[in-house]
């Protein structure tokens, strides 16, 4: 009976030690607050089972995001190349790298990345999921040039960050997939969705008549015919996520999605960007050569190249665009800037 009762005490000792475990390390979940456009016209955004918002993950994603220690000499975070007033872009055509390397491309914005359905990454969709996203600039030799390796001891021999895992994940020894994981949770929250236009659809406000005019050009596939590719009233992330050779080229320097299927009818062809925000996320297109809304109207209003794998959704190429005069360019940039998102750039949430 001695025995019996030993046993007991020892049991109820390792259960109850087990649920205090249980309690210090169960993070608790993110109310990911998805906005009412999205939950009318879209399906659930895309969340891995095996890397759910928690409160924990998600701040511990946004301290990551904005850490030089994630760079191989510790000069540079994700947030120099993605600035939040800059809509999580760069105002720069090119990217200057940890090690002074400037990049080929535009820094593409961040926000409702949750809702790319095809999980396709990157201007050339090179990276298959956010969490694999997350690594690649950080390895990348012109980009962040880290070593993961190296990272990773920096991460366990920090005075924070062990404790902040452990938080997170229930495990203080990080490793690369747990960083990857906990930035892709940040990243997720990014969200985008209270321009005016957005809260023209919900009925609390009134477009301008040119605003009015600018939308009806877009949606015509007489005049400026953008929603195949930038989406419409049914799509308000304002992109289909898919990738197009938009006529910038005759002959191509960047091979964009061709270089990395090796798919010939695939050169040329680069992610559709979202048009929100516009207004802070310039220069525009993959290798930052428009300068101005201006000018990518006037591309495609009179500046397409035709090439092999132009997309048939350019269909007046051979009459170098779609011939917008004057007064119906305004109005088509007006409707443009009603995609705009103030308030999205001042969100506390997002701020180093």
């Amino acid at each position: 009976m001695k025995n019996i009762g030993i046993y007991l005490l020892i049991f109820f000792f390792l259960m109850r030690c087990s649920s205090k475990e249980e309690e210090v390390y169960t993070p608790v979940p993110y109310a990911l607050e998805i906005p009412e456009l999205f939950a009318d016209k879209l399906i659930a955004p895309i969340i891995p089972s095996d890397n759910p918002l928690t409160e924990e993950g998600v701040a511990l994603g946004k301290k990551l995001f904005s850490d030089k220690i994630l760079s191989g000499n510790q000069t540079q975070s994700c947030a120099d190349c993605h600035k939040v007033k800059e809509a999580f872009s760069d105002s720069a055509p090119f990217s200057l790298g940890a090690q002074g390397i400037l990049g080929k491309r535009n820094s593409m914005p961040l926000f409702n990345l949750a809702w790319n359905f095809d999980e396709r990454f990157a201007w050339d969709g090179k990276e298959f999921g956010l969490e694999n996203q997350v690594i690649e600039p950080i390895v990348n030799p012109v980009e962040m040039h880290g070593d993961l390796k190296e990272i990773v001891k920096r991460l366990n021999e920090h005075n924070s960050y062990p404790a902040l895992f452990q938080s997170a994940f229930g495990s203080s020894k990080i490793s690369p997939d747990l960083v990857a994981k906990a930035v892709a949770q940040f990243m997720r929250t990014i969200i985008s969705a209270n321009s005016k236009f957005d809260n023209f659809l919900l009925g609390k406000t009134t477009l301008t008549v040119e605003e009015e005019n600018g939308f009806n050009i877009f949606m015509s596939e007489e005049k400026g015919d953008c929603f195949h590719c930038h989406g419409s009233t049914n799509n308000p992330l304002w992109t289909d996520n898919k990738f197009h050779n938009n006529g910038l080229d005759e002959r191509f320097i960047d091979l964009g999605l061709g270089a990395i299927t090796g798919d010939p009818s695939d050169n040329g062809k680069f992610k559709t960007p979202s048009l929100r925000n516009l207004i802070f996320t310039a220069p525009y297109m993959h290798d930052g050569r428009f300068s101005t809304l201006e000018e990518v109207i006037n591309h495609y209003s009179e500046g397409l190249q035709f090439s092999e794998t132009i997309d048939p959704l350019m269909k007046s190429v051979h009459q170098g665009g779609v011939d917008l005069n004057e007064e119906e360019k305004a109005a088509l940039k007006a409707f443009l800037l009603t995609l705009t998102d103030e308030e999205f750039i001042e969100n506390p949430a997002f701020e180093n």
